[in-house]
């Protein structure tokens, strides 16, 4: 649980729900105050996610929420998350396309968002649980794709605004963000990952494939439940 101590500065913690986000919300807690953020955009799991989010907030006592609504990305379509004719890609894990479920730059869009908030709350740090090495290989979740949106954030706010974006999680594999997240007390029961169901998580696709074979590789149980778990080891 988060102590609110007035001593702690505040961070915007970007939280899809997910178990990255989840373990990135349980750094940040250590050193700050926590302002949450989510968006909701059409995705297939969108009501399952908000759940996870409201409760993720709740265990770490977040100081504010705030959840956005926008159908922008289902309008635009391009993924098998926001468009149902688009059916979601089965797992590969040694896949080097960019599979279906990538939305076209989901990720400066919400940091964009991130950085308004964040530059009203006085807010000096960002933190998204982004992973470059071991996630579906989206060009928006590369280090240097946050390398150059920091730059971005410096031209682009109040001189005095000085935010810059945190991913500690980016050159994490998924067995050490879920060893790191088990000793930081993570509540990796709250989240939900699973692209495509929103009762019991599919435990084929992408998203599926890479957070259960992040539990095996740690020979640890994943909590949440699935309609079936391979073994992707």
């Amino acid at each position: 649980m988060t102590d609110l101590n007035s001593t702690k500065k505040l961070a915007v913690v970007l939280a899809s729900g997910g178990m990255d986000s989840c373990v990135t919300t349980a750094i940040a807690s250590k050193d700050y105050n926590l302002a949450m953020l989510h968006l909701n955009y059409g995705q297939r799991t969108e009501s399952r996610e908000l759940k996870a989010f409201h409760d993720l907030s709740d265990f770490f006592s977040a100081k504010y929420k705030l959840v956005l609504d926008t159908d922008f990305f289902r309008r635009v379509g391009g993924s098998s998350l926001t468009d149902s004719r688009i059916e979601v890609s089965k797992a590969d894990l040694r896949a080097k396309e960019i599979p279906t479920s990538y939305v076209p730059f989901r990720n400066a869009n919400i940091l964009s968002m991130a950085v308004s908030w964040a530059e009203v709350l006085g807010a000096k740090k960002i933190f998204i649980g982004a992973v470059e090495e071991d996630s579906s290989g989206y060009p928006d979740c590369r280090k240097i794709f946050y390398e150059k949106f920091n730059e971005l954030i410096a031209f682009g706010t109040k001189p005095e605004s000085n935010i810059m974006i945190e991913t500690p999680l980016i050159s994490m594999k998924k067995v050490e963000i879920i060893k790191k997240g088990i000793e930081l007390g993570a509540p990796f029961h709250l989240t939900w990952s699973c692209y495509q169901s929103e009762n019991l998580a599919c435990g084929v696709c992408d998203s599926c494939a890479f957070r259960l074979r992040g539990f095996q590789m740690a020979r640890i149980d994943d909590p949440i439940p699935y309609k079936i778990k391979p073994n992707y080891l």
